[in-house]
């Protein structure tokens, strides 16, 4: 684990790929925010529209991991004046971010329309859950019931078992913020070459099917059944599962699909081929799998973990969070980092011409003055907006 300092909290000088570009984020939870740390971690420089109110934001913001890299202004949006404050901002800007319900920011004044007339070359991100039309447009959500309606959720399960949440990584990360940073990418080239902005429409249902696309195609050729734990990939093969070890919470992943693998773990058990089922005949894959689970159960994790360092037996150790900042691959890339004393991602992915840096802290929404005029406004604009009501100081 490396640590890294906290450093000042305003650099003059953004580094990455994605230097000089400016976005406008409106304040909210899960795909947005991360979305916005994910492009400031590639070098982009935001600010953040927060209400008066915090809501489910986290106010301290040096372990809000989610909120750093940009600093925030309050803008109250239901003042007469909130809408022109956040235009003001948004005709500099070359991408704008939000995910509130389909129709909040029209009623607000800040619709696409509104926004691009501003602002021709725009690139207005849009993030939802079930999309901006549909049945169920308007319906209330989070990642669990995103997962569950695109079809992902069901397959999260063992044989006979209820699904398991996989965190709110699927449809708030991978299928909302992953893909709201790549539309949001691809709309910024297509605005730099041809002077046009557009509306980026991405929906969370929309993301989790897209990480499906593999089991969709393995379904159609006969390759995956719809009963969860009983295929390839979701624990019904003996050879690709998670086992526990002599420790108590102590657990191994075997990952051993093809058949030299699959020769590397069975050496590394000291079982002998010959005296099993072939690898995937699968009448036989609970006889393998209670044959595995006897072996694996006599040691601890660790001792397993040295077993088979070094070999090609796809076995690893179960880690959590911590404990991963410590493994020696993920230490020599400094995939963790400690900023300020609080352990962390680093950014990624990496760039060999255009370095980046793990995103500072934002400063106190109570500054709002010295982001704005890094935007570009006069002290005069400044004192006009801090006097009119529309940017008061967030209550408790």
């Amino acid at each position: 684990m490396t640590a890294a300092p906290g450093g000042d909290p305003a650099p003059a000088v953004a580094t990455g790929p994605l230097a000089g570009l400016r976005f406008v984020e409106m304040a909210g939870i899960g795909p947005v925010p991360m979305a916005a740390r994910i492009l400031v971690g590639m070098g982009a420089t935001g600010v953040r529209l927060d209400p008066p109110q915090p809501g489910l934001l986290v106010p301290d913001a040096r372990i809000d991991l989610t909120m750093h890299g940009r600093d925030a202004v309050v803008v109250d949006l239901k003042h007469p004046d909130g809408p022109s404050v956040a235009l003001r901002l948004i005709e500099t800007a070359e991408v704008l971010l939000e995910g509130f319900r389909p129709g909040v920011m029209e009623r607000l004044g800040l619709g696409p329309q509104v926004c691009l007339d501003r602002n021709p070359r725009l690139v207005y991100g849009r993030m939802t859950g079930y999309g901006q039309e549909g049945p169920w447009a308007q319906a209330a959500g989070h990642d669990l019931n995103y997962v569950a309606v695109a079809g992902a959720l069901r397959h999260f399960a063992r044989a006979g078992q209820a699904p398991v949440p996989p965190l709110n990584l699927v449809a708030d990360y991978g299928g909302g913020a992953m893909l709201l940073v790549t539309g949001v990418l691809a709309a910024v080239l297509s605005a730099r070459s041809s002077g046009r902005g557009q509306v980026v429409d991405a929906a969370m249902i929309d993301g989790t099917a897209q990480l499906m696309t593999l089991f969709y195609g393995m379904h159609a050729a006969g390759l995956w059944d719809l009963d969860p734990g009983t295929n390839l990939l979701d624990t019904g093969a003996p050879f690709y599962d998670i086992y526990a070890c002599a420790d108590e919470g102590g657990f191994v992943v075997v990952g051993c699909l093809e058949p030299p693998f699959y020769a590397a773990f069975l050496a590394g058990l000291g079982l002998a081929a010959a005296d099993l089922p072939d690898q995937y005949d699968r009448a036989a894959w609970p006889q393998l799998r209670e044959r595995f689970a006897d072996a694996l159960a006599t040691r601890t994790r660790d001792d397993w973990a040295a077993v088979f360092e070094g070999t090609d037996a796809c076995v690893t150790p179960v880690l959590d969070m911590i404990e991963a900042a410590e493994h020696p691959q993920l230490a020599a890339r400094s995939v963790l980092v400690e900023v300020d004393g609080v352990l962390q991602p680093a950014t990624a992915p990496r760039f060999g011409g255009t370095p980046t840096s793990v995103p500072r802290h934002a400063r106190s929404a109570t500054d709002a003055a010295t982001t704005l005029a890094e935007w570009g406004w006069t002290p005069a604009e400044i004192a006009d907006v801090s006097s009119s009501g529309a940017m008061p100081q967030r209550g408790p």
